[in-house]
């Protein structure tokens, strides 16, 4: 057994056991927080917590305790229970140590410059299909780039379906799905028109926008059309080093996003930041959208400079140290996380030929939660 698995002594204090192992480290076990992390706390097949915490007192503690057979036994001060933990999970869940290690994000932030390496961002959608090692692989882009290209799918209606189910359960909107990205009369959104569109993320006005958006491209053999892709991370971390006093600004002023869609009996209106944060201050989102941004209605006194913070960040996005224009391809699907990338399109002629996408989502949790699967995560 490793070296750090091992008990060296350990000590009853006040509101907690004191355990040093034999690598020297030092934990601290609260009472409460052992009880509660009781195996029997546990439903054995629905890996549910199952106990209580209100059927024991806030002052219990252990009347005796032992190790033995690299166990921890307690034997508890209320209700007669015994607990026994084995010491690898007890050192594996060491909240001491897990609140000492360096926090490591799990985000590439990238620029302009990976247009060079296109390829690394693109994989076939046979591949995918037929073999999880390249759906893991597709995953693990999804949460560390943010994007990816899927190459020579199937260019049927609908037939994006198959690939996504792969990950899991698509999300739902008014818009349906999949949703038809083409130039059509009366439009009630600006991507069904065959104008260019700014770099955005997509429904910003919703309190949890969908986490990830999948554009699959069935024909575009029109002229113009041209798709860029901006990291926002990136973006918005090259601000953090060079200009904190934007950055303060874009991570703590409430700005208003509204979609007054003419189809739907709905008004929705919703105040965020443009830039939200982690507790470990790494990046959640980036809500961007000038079609979508509401009137502003922040305080006068900081009004003057949200607007000079807000059309900085807006010209970082659209500046071609960051982004990567590219054409999509009849069978590529365009994927990425809609609260980070920000995605956009050159003008295209609809007499010249035709334009037609279909786009879904799928939310943050769902990418993350099949990638932990694969990764084989202990919780």
């Amino acid at each position: 057994m490793e070296t750090k698995y091992t008990v060296k002594n350990i000590e009853k204090k006040r509101d907690h056991l004191s355990i040093k192992w034999a690598d020297n480290f030092k934990s601290k076990f609260h009472f409460l927080w052992l009880r509660d992390n009781c195996p029997t706390a546990i439903h054995p097949t629905a890996n549910m917590r199952v106990f209580n915490i209100l059927s024991v007192n806030k002052k219990i503690f252990p009347k005796e305790f032992q190790v033995k057979k690299r166990k921890l036994n307690i034997f508890w001060s209320e209700n007669n229970h015994q607990s026994q933990y084995e010491l690898k999970w007890l050192r594996d869940h060491c909240y001491t140590e897990i609140n000492n290690k360096k926090y490591i994000s799990p985000y590439k932030f990238w620029d302009g410059t990976l247009k060079k390496n296109f390829n690394k961002i693109k994989l076939d959608y046979d591949n995918i299909i037929k073999e999880d090692r390249y759906l893991k692989k597709w995953l693990v882009l999804l949460n560390s780039y943010g994007f990816a290209i899927v190459k020579n799918s199937p260019t049927k209606k609908r037939s994006g379906f198959k690939i996504l189910n792969k990950i899991s359960h698509h999300r739902e909107t008014f818009f349906g799905t999949p949703f038809e990205v083409i130039n059509i009369p009366k439009p009630n959104n600006t991507a069904y028109t065959a104008q260019a569109l700014r770099n955005h993320t997509d429904l910003p006005y919703f309190e949890y926008a969908p986490g990830y958006q999948f554009l699959h491209c069935l024909i575009n053999d029109a002229t113009g059309g041209k798709s860029s892709v901006v990291d926002g991370f990136a973006v918005a971390n090259y601000i953090r080093k060079k200009e904190k006093e934007v950055f303060n600004i874009l991570t703590t002023n409430y700005v208003k996003f509204k979609d007054t869609d003419y189809t739907q009996k709905a008004i929705r209106i919703l105040h965020s930041p443009i830039i939200t944060l982690t507790k470990n201050k790494d990046f959640n989102d980036i809500r961007f959208s000038m079609a979508a941004m509401g009137t502003i209605d922040i305080e006068p006194k900081k009004m003057k400079k949200f607007y000079d913070a807000y059309q900085y960040f807006a010209s970082l996005l659209h500046n071609i140290k960051f982004k990567i224009d590219f054409r999509l391809e009849a069978g590529d699907i365009f994927c990425f996380n809609n609260r980070r990338i920000l995605h956009g399109r050159t003008e295209f002629d609809p007499n010249s030929g035709n334009r037609h996408l279909q786009g879904y989502y799928i939310e943050r949790d769902e990418i993350i939660a099949r990638l932990n699967y694969f990764n084989n995560i202990k919780i």
